[in-house]
């Protein structure tokens, strides 16, 4: 059993083992499901079964994997945990891909997007999407811009460098 298995599959038992119910309930995120995101914890062994592969500093992924129907429409982005990335479909043919590092706090999983920026559920800050103005992961920045990777799409597979 890896780190990120053990974590999801033991915390939150050993947390109602010692707070009780109210506290789980409490802590959830209730109904925070987003229309237009999904988040994938994928393997970065370099395994492609899930759509993902890793070479290096090059992301391939293979749109047309079940991994990312989320990314149906443009709006609609996916949080790529394990490979540490946001992928937002601008297009049907434009996708763009930004480090999920908050600039604020440096958390990555608790992200939403809305008015052409990332908005981070850890303290509220939003960071653009144009590339510009850039803040460092966990930096203390409260605004500015996500990093943004190059991303390209040849039919279903799109490729990112990191």
């Amino acid at each position: 059993m890896d780190r990120r298995d053990f974590l999801q599959n033991t915390c939150p038992t050993i947390t109602f083992a010692f707070f009780g119910l109210s506290y789980i309930q409490a802590c959830s995120k209730g109904n925070d499901s987003v229309n237009n995101q999904s988040t994938v914890v994928n393997n970065s062994d370099g395994n492609a079964s899930n759509g993902v592969s890793v070479n290096g500093n090059i992301i391939t992924i293979d749109l047309s994997n079940a991994t990312f129907s989320g990314l149906s429409s443009p709006g609609n982005y996916i949080n790529l945990t394990a490979n540490q990335i946001l992928i937002l479909k601008i297009s049907d043919n434009e996708y763009r891909a930004f480090d999920n590092c908050c600039p604020h706090s440096g958390v990555r999983n608790k992200w939403s997007y809305g008015d052409s920026k990332f908005t981070c559920g850890e303290h509220g800050n939003s960071f653009s999407t144009d590339g510009s103005d850039v803040k460092a992961c966990g930096s203390g920045a409260t605004s500015g811009g996500l990093k943004r990777y190059t991303a390209s799409l040849t039919g279903e597979v799109l490729t990112i460098t990191t």
